[in-house]
């Protein structure tokens, strides 16, 4: 039963790998290639990060397995909510900054 479990993963991680690595190139495609208009084209890179971080949670860090899923979801809501702290104060501070000149 072991074994089965472990190609199983196995193959789980290629996939996730070779998802990562699609989701990595598109936006440089994209770029380096000037095909979307600038606003088209920031909306199009946050949604593929999006896509690459759900994929890196469930692939890699494994977020629907577990005993306790309710203790992932809490870590996963804490980490959301200091990433849009750090990332939103930032802004804000940026903003401001830019103004001052």
């Amino acid at each position: 039963m072991s074994q089965h479990n472990n190609h199983s993963s196995e193959k789980n991680y290629v996939l996730g790998f070779i998802i990562s690595i699609v989701l990595t190139i598109i936006p440089l495609v994209l770029v380096v290639n000037h095909i979307l208009s600038k606003g088209v084209l920031i909306f199009s890179i946050l949604a593929i990060a999006v896509l690459q971080l759900l994929v890196q949670l469930f692939f890699f860090m494994h977020v629907r397995d577990g005993e306790k899923p309710g203790y992932n979801k809490m870590a996963l809501i804490l980490g959301g909510i200091v990433v849009f702290t750090i990332v939103a104060g930032s802004i804000w501070i940026m903003s401001f900054n830019s103004q001052v000149h």
